[in-house]
């Protein structure tokens, strides 16, 4: 009976032992493309997460996470995909933050994370089109719905007194979708969209383009593309044509990219971001402090998609993505304590205690519909060469 005993109990702490793991995340975003200049502080966002949590040792008796990048290029699905399936057969990674662009992460979703039964939480990827992808409940996302973005756009550009709008987006998932959005919700507001026309990205010259879209006319025009891609080679033709005096810019377009591009000469202009002034939000920026730019489009919200990953994997007892997606809703969303960024300790230990959570993050994360950021956003305008946040919507 004696040896019984002794070999139960070893049987027994080695079980608990092997409890503890290190689990690998990935984080599959643009660090190449049109999008390179705001990927380092949603990277950074989403490591800082795990960083956090590693720390804490509370995750799963004590489990430590290792983030390991990938590079979407943004707009090459054939790369990404390639990408996303060494993470998962290479790198054995459990879940992955990203993709970062729409078209790159339905391509990820539908190729890689589906057949292979893997957790994603995009911090930006904002096509409508993603709300009805056929996911098996594997994606989620901290951002909103380009619906939302057009309804916000069209809402900002009609208490501006904006009449009419040309439109001039990036041919894909993202600009088309959001393009759409926009124009529905504008018509639908008594505006005239007097061109919705299409622009490849990273050409080497527009004319052609802004030639169709000031021929149109309107107001103002809205530039549905990336910072560091073909929006930005749209923009800078538009001005030198003397096509438009104002622009607005939607999410793709913001950054400190834009304004070291253009300074003064987008005074007057307008753009939007998800953004909120809840607290959480200042507490993500307290803790960051000059680490990186927590106020990077999209930085909060990577924070989040790490840090509901894990704390998914806590409710589940299990950092297996086939057990922790059905917890992904359960910890983003009320009942349960609120949780703010620099607290996942403290949600953790909840969890583990059995109690439930609210994780509110820091971007105020309240996940509807398909798993999908209700949305808030950042209304930027434009003033001696700088961008000032004009209020929160």
């Amino acid at each position: 009976m004696k040896k019984f005993l002794l070999a139960t109990a070893a049987t027994a702490l080695c079980a608990g032992a092997a409890q503890a793991e290190d689990i690998k995340l990935g984080i599959i975003l643009g660090f190449t493309g049109p999008l390179e200049s705001i990927t380092p502080d949603m990277a950074s966002g989403a490591e800082l997460a795990m960083k956090e949590v590693t720390d804490s040792g509370a995750l799963l008796d004590g489990s430590t996470v290792t983030p390991i990048r990938a590079d979407s290029t943004c707009i090459d699905a054939a790369a990404a995909t390639s990408a996303a399936e060494r993470l998962i057969t290479s790198d054995r990674v459990s879940a992955l933050v990203g993709a970062d662009c729409s078209g790159v992460t339905g391509a990820i979703l539908s190729n890689v994370a589906v057949p292979n039964g893997i957790v994603m939480i995009s911090p930006s990827a904002t096509s409508p089109g993603l709300s009805t992808a056929e996911d098996n409940d594997l994606f989620f996302r901290t951002a909103p719905s380009d619906a939302r973005q057009g309804q916000v756009i069209s809402d900002i550009l009609t208490d501006l007194g904006y009449k009419s709008a040309a439109v001039s987006y990036v041919n894909n998932d993202y600009g088309k979708g959001l393009a759409d959005a926009f124009e529905a919700s504008f018509k639908e507001a008594g505006g005239e969209i007097t061109i919705n026309a299409a622009h490849e990205d990273q050409k080497a010259d527009y004319a052609a383009e802004v030639g169709a879209l000031a021929a149109a006319g309107g107001d103002i025009l809205v530039v549905a593309g990336y910072v560091d891609g073909g929006g930005s080679g749209v923009t800078r033709a538009a001005i030198d044509a003397g096509a438009f005096d104002v622009f607005h810019f939607p999410d793709g377009m913001t950054g400190q990219a834009l304004v070291d591009r253009f300074g003064a000469e987008l005074d007057g202009s307008t753009a939007d971001v998800p953004g909120t002034d809840s607290p959480g939000s200042q507490m993500y920026i307290d803790m960051v402090g000059d680490s990186f730019n927590p106020t990077g489009p999209f930085s909060p919200e990577s924070y989040d998609a790490a840090a509901l990953i894990m704390l998914a994997m806590q409710a589940a007892g299990s950092s297996n993505s086939a057990d922790l997606k059905a917890k992904v809703m359960d910890v983003a969303n009320a009942p349960g304590e609120e949780i703010f960024p620099g607290e996942l300790a403290k949600g953790l230990q909840i969890l583990a205690e059995g109690g439930d959570i609210d994780y509110v993050g820091a971007s105020a994360v309240e996940l509807i519909g398909p798993g999908e950021s209700a949305g808030n956003y950042r209304e930027i305008k434009y003033e001696g060469g700088k961008e000032v946040t004009a209020q929160y919507r």
